[in-house]
């Protein structure tokens, strides 16, 4: 279906793509980006001048040096953003968002597994057109997920919605930004990144568009279960403070019922009655044991943020940026 845009200034588009050891998958993916941007471009849905921006976060595998050839091969529409070594999948995003979005108007993140389908840029972009700032790209279902990546990615999204967490379910960083939400995501300066949280927080219009996920191209996942239960902790922990008004009102329950105990087992000392064993006192001692432990560890990950964000330390380090310029220069 033809989509015709509506305004008469032609937007440059940024396509970012992080990269993380994506040698297998790098050449079609570029491949595919260019054929997308070219018929984009043929429908005068954007400029001539816009980029697909590879970012390379640590890879130790040959994904900079294709990168490095995609550039000198055609410079006008491949840029190269290289860090200084790996710094995760958020700060390398958020290094492609903030460095490009100073060249481009609307700019759209997407993984380099071709996962994501580039088929519905179109739409985004008529909707990013027709007023919304942000368009979400969402996965209609999970179909192709194993039982139990569905029950935990279920119980993810809803855990995060009990704790006020304002997020879109089943969306990851697919997504359309325009400038002006780039340039108030620049404006948090936070270390520890959860963009999926941050970006609902901006307050712009937004839109979505539901695709369905296609498999992963060539290679491996980049995020094995261990990587996928810190990231969830880490996005917990981020956004919101809940864990630990829950530790409180947890506290207080706990407290009520020792009240409650003490009088029981007062009444029953001087009514004459003796208890008999210890394993109801050993039971409550590994109880509020394992609880208080709990509480201590969930405190002390928040206080380890704090130290984290206090210290201010640069998200990433940009060791080489690969910008040939526009067609106009």
């Amino acid at each position: 279906m033809k989509i015709a845009l509506t305004t008469d200034k032609i937007p440059t588009l940024g396509i970012v793509v992080p990269c993380f050891n994506e040698e297998e998958v790098l050449p079609e993916t570029a491949k595919r980006l260019e054929e997308k941007i070219n018929s984009l471009c043929a429908k005068n849905y954007i400029s001539e001048n816009s980029k697909i921006v590879f970012v390379d976060d640590g890879s130790k595998d040959a994904t900079w040096a294709m990168i490095s050839n995609l550039y000198r091969e055609k410079p006008n529409l491949f840029c190269g953003i290289k860090l200084s070594k790996n710094k995760g999948h958020q700060n390398a995003l958020l290094c492609g968002l903030l460095t490009i979005k100073e060249y481009c108007d609307v700019v759209i993140s997407m993984d380099a597994d071709l996962q994501d389908d580039i088929e519905i840029i179109d739409k985004m972009l008529q909707k990013h057109k027709d007023g919304c700032e942000i368009v979400y790209g969402v996965r209609e279902d999970r179909k192709q997920d194993t039982r139990f990546k569905r029950m935990s990615a279920l119980g993810f999204y809803s855990f995060m919605k009990f704790l006020g967490v304002d997020i879109v379910y089943n969306h990851a960083d697919f997504r359309l930004m325009g400038k002006k939400s780039l340039d108030a995501l620049a404006e948090y300066r936070e270390v520890n990144l959860f963009l999926r949280g941050i970006i609902p927080m901006l307050g712009y219009k937004t839109g979505i568009e539901y695709y369905s996920r296609a498999e992963r191209f060539a290679g491996e996942s980049k995020y094995p279960l261990s990587k996928m239960i810190k990231f969830a902790f880490e996005g917990i922990t981020s956004l919101s403070i809940q864990p630990i008004r829950m530790i409180t009102w947890l506290g207080i329950i706990l407290f009520g019922v020792s009240i409650a105990m003490i009088i029981y087992f007062i009444t029953r000392h001087f009514s004459g009655h003796t208890i008999s064993g210890w394993s109801s006192t050993i039971v409550s001692l590994w109880a509020i044991g394992g609880l208080i432990l709990l509480g201590i560890g969930i405190v002390g990950e928040y206080i380890g943020k704090i130290y984290l964000e206090t210290k201010q330390r640069p998200r990433y380090q940009l060791e080489q940026f690969l910008y040939g310029g526009d067609k106009t220069d």
